[in-house]
Order: C-alpha cells, then sequence, then structure tokens
C-alpha cells in the first residue's frame, strides 16, 4: 500500500438531479477504466439518501491521481457537475493496511 493516494468525495445533489448526476459519472468512468494508475473509482448510493452520491477513489501514487485530473473526461465531469451539487465534501486518504486489486 506504500505510496496509495485515495479520496472519500461526498456530493450532496440538488433536489431531482440524481439521475443526470449518475449519467454524468457514467460518461466519465467510461475514460476512467482506461486510467492505469487509477486503482479503484466507484461511486456509492447512500441508503435513505437518495440526494446523496459518495465517491471512494484509491490510486497508485499522487502521480497517478495528478494525471486523472487532467484527463478531458474528469475536467469535463468536474465542470459539468457544478450546476448538479448543492456541496462537496473531500476527505483526502493515506490507506494504512487493508486489500487492494
Amino acid at each position: 500500500m506504500s505510496g496509495q493516494f485515495g479520496l472519500y468525495v461526498r456530493h450532496t445533489l440538488k433536489e431531482g438531479a440524481a439521475d443526470a448526476f449518475d449519467r454524468l459519472v457514467a460518461v466519465a468512468a467510461k475514460g476512467i477504466r482506461n486510467e492505469p494508475g487509477t486503482l479503484v473509482y466507484v461511486s456509492h448510493a447512500v441508503e435513505g439518501q437518495p440526494n446523496v452520491r459518495v465517491f471512494y477513489e484509491l490510486y497508485r501514487d499522487r502521480e497517478a491521481f495528478d494525471e486523472h485530473e487532467r484527463q478531458e473526461h474528469t475536467r469535463h465531469f468536474l465542470t459539468e457537475r457544478e450546476a448538479l451539487v448543492v456541496s462537496i465534501e473531500v476527505d483526502w486518504l493515506t490507506p494504512v493496511t487493508g486489500k487492494t486489486w
């Protein structure tokens, strides 16, 4: 796990924006699948909170995250999500122990 870098991102969505947000994520995910340094990128719905989406992201290292941020599909997602969210909270993570793929 040495060097790995992660994020926990909580998106609180505008009322009625969940479907559009999920479609936007699905488009971005197609490009993200081809990023060799992106180890995990998963969007989660939260039980009982239909206007919340939580992402868990794990990268090989900080450089892989920086490369992810430079990608056109990521930049498009970051720009377009602004119209769909009320707030975004980000926790920067350093893996300590566990299992990765």
